[in-house]
């Protein structure tokens, strides 16, 4: 997954974005967990991408009764 697109479904879901240096750190209400994030060249970490979905997954985001 390219991480722009990563980043575009975190902001989709309602994280807020916080760029720090390479990092990029969400964080959402409800929620948690901080997901942080590194890019390598424009593609995104394999176990991050995972995180996001294990997250996705967990809260249920996406469902209409949210």
């Amino acid at each position: 997954m390219n991480f722009p697109e990563l980043c575009q479904l975190l902001n989709k879901f309602g994280f807020n974005e916080r760029v720090k240096s390479s990092h990029h750190i969400f964080t959402k209400d409800g929620i948690e967990e901080i997901i942080n994030i590194q890019p390598i060249s424009s593609k995104a970490k394999a176990y991050q991408v995972n995180q996001v979905r294990n997250l996705i997954l967990k809260y249920k985001l996406g469902a209409r009764n949210e």
